[in-house]
């Protein structure tokens, strides 16, 4: 399949993986093999160790709960599901008519088992570096995205305001709460003339990201 770019050596292995439940009940043969549920079961795990192990890489200064949050973000079930629609996974899934005709194709939780069948497949027709060249190829962009935009919310305000002849701006810790491994920030943003703007956040970074975008809006918003 070329949304892939893998040329598998064993077909079956992608067939059952776009193979939906409900054309293999009642079959002779053994399920496990004609359908995707377990491979699902395993490219959950597969994708959970490339997104786990990256994570950990790139984000080398952030805590255990910053990384749970990063991580959960990229493997919930809307962001596999659009990650299916964006390759057009939809297009090759094989189910039943009814399920079809009840919108299946467009099912989010059948969209995510799907993707991570794929992912199984991958893994077990090329090995885990195949699985991970494709997960980098769909996923790591979105890391990339996730960066610009928590980089972008101080840098715009800063612009703005001096290019509106205004003091630059100023951020207050005025609150952390919580246990080391698992904290809180409260961050207040102020600029000449302004009411201060709130942020919260893991991180004092990602309060002030927030703080920071909430003014903005509201200047923008003027």
């Amino acid at each position: 399949m070329t949304i892939l770019d893998h040329e598998f050596k064993d077909i079956s292995l992608l067939e059952a993986a776009l193979t939906h439940s409900s054309l293999t009940k009642g079959r002779r043969q053994n399920k496990a093999q004609t359908d995707y549920e377990r491979l699902e079961f395993l490219g959950d795990r597969v994708l959970g160790l490339a997104i786990s192990d990256e994570l950990f890489r790139r984000f080398d200064t952030a805590d255990a709960g910053q990384l749970s949050r990063r991580y959960n973000a990229q493997v919930r079930r809307e962001t596999l599901a659009e990650i299916a629609e964006e390759m057009g996974l939809d297009a090759f899934i094989r189910m039943a008519d009814d399920l079809v005709a009840n919108g299946g194709l467009e099912n989010p939780a059948i969209l995510e088992d799907v993707t991570e069948a794929v992912i199984a497949a991958l893994y077990l027709d090329g090995g885990f570096s195949v699985a991970r060249s494709f997960i980098k190829s769909r996923w790591w962009q979105r890391f990339e995205r996730e960066d610009a935009s928590q980089k972008d919310a101080k840098s715009a305000l800063q612009e703005w305001l001096a290019k509106n002849g205004k003091i630059l701006p100023v951020y207050t810790v005025v609150e952390e709460t919580g246990p080391d491994h698992s904290p809180h920030f409260t961050v207040e943003v102020g600029a000449e003339g302004r009411a201060p703007s709130v942020g919260h956040g893991s991180s004092k970074r990602t309060a002030e990201q927030e703080a920071a975008r909430k003014m903005l809006k509201d200047l923008q918003g003027d």
